[in-house]
């Protein structure tokens, strides 16, 4: 059984830290007013404003923030401010015993999506890939809320995950499959690939997203998937909205996603709110989840946090 982090109240703690790329201080401080609005109380890493070029601070030092968070026994909630590059570096520096005898909501897309797969794997811990620090301001869709919020402070034994009514799901491949969902973000996913911390998707069911990459490059990320054989063990595939990705050589994400991804015959559905899109579905790593390509439903079929 996956270890289910407590549930979050309106009240709580939120400890905010810098794990990847880092953030211009003034967005941070912007968004962190905002939480406070929320009536949640926040604490900060040491590391939260730090720079490094492209990474806020050092591996350790990022590592050292998330252990310190997840030591806290105040913090309820852990709460990136980004991604960007290089959460990778932190893994081998974590304690993943302290990690499984204190655990903590973990929220984040883009390049937390080795994060997140990673405490999945280490752990069995359950994830969510959903907001982060930088989505916390006025102008977030209500639905980003009201999933983040239905993943993390409601307790059910079941939930729809459904998209925003404008927006339909489409199955591609019919099938009714359940198993423990992994991914995320393409790029993020590949880089696992050949590490200690590559993505395990053997009876999984695979959520991919991507953004701001042409589609030349998402077929050939596709393709490093396929060959390692992470769509061979998967047991069904979700993909998510390709936000700002050019068409290259005359065929667009659609065309990848009939060429490519429909002919590999696994249950499919495809266009879900998620990760960079301005819509943002909360799903949770490591649940259990129903993907129904014949009734065109996902749904989450355990609870995902305690009480």
């Amino acid at each position: 059984m996956p270890i289910r982090p407590p549930i979050l109240q309106r009240g709580d703690t939120v400890g905010i830290v810098t794990l990847g790329s880092p953030l211009d201080a003034n967005i941070i401080n912007a968004r962190i007013e905002y939480l406070r609005a929320m009536e949640f109380n926040v604490v900060l890493g040491q590391y939260v404003y730090a720079q490094n070029g492209f990474l806020a601070g050092r591996d350790e030092q990022r590592a050292s923030d998330l252990m310190m968070m997840f030591q806290d026994d105040q913090v309820k909630m852990i709460l990136p401010t980004r991604g960007g590059t290089g959460v990778a570096g932190i893994l081998p520096y974590l304690d993943y015993h302290v990690i499984r005898n204190h655990p903590k909501i973990l929220t984040g897309y883009s390049d937390i999506t080795v994060l997140l797969n990673a405490l999945h794997q280490f752990v069995d811990l359950i994830t969510f890939h959903s907001l982060l620090l930088i989505d916390f301001k006025p102008e977030t869709p209500s639905y980003n809320y009201d999933q983040f919020f239905a993943a993390t402070s409601l307790y059910s034994l079941t939930r729809p995950i459904l998209n925003p009514p404008e927006m339909p799901l489409i199955s591609r491949v019919p099938g009714n499959v359940t198993g423990p969902l992994v991914g995320g973000n393409l790029t993020s996913f590949v880089d696992t690939l050949g590490t200690p911390f590559e993505i395990d998707t053997r009876g999984k069911i695979i959520v991919l997203e991507e953004t701001h990459e042409p589609t030349n490059t998402v077929y050939r990320y596709l393709n490093d998937l396929k060959l390692a054989g992470k769509f061979r063990d998967c047991i069904g595939i979700i993909t998510g909205e390709c936000t700002g990705c050019q068409a290259a050589y005359g065929k667009s994400y659609e065309d990848v996603i009939n060429e490519f991804i429909v002919p590999l015959g696994k249950p499919l559905i495809t266009n879900l709110a998620t990760g960079h899109g301005l819509y943002k579905a909360a799903l949770p790593i490591g649940a259990l989840v129903n993907l129904d390509s014949i009734l065109n439903t996902i749904t989450v079929v355990e609870p995902t946090i305690s009480t």
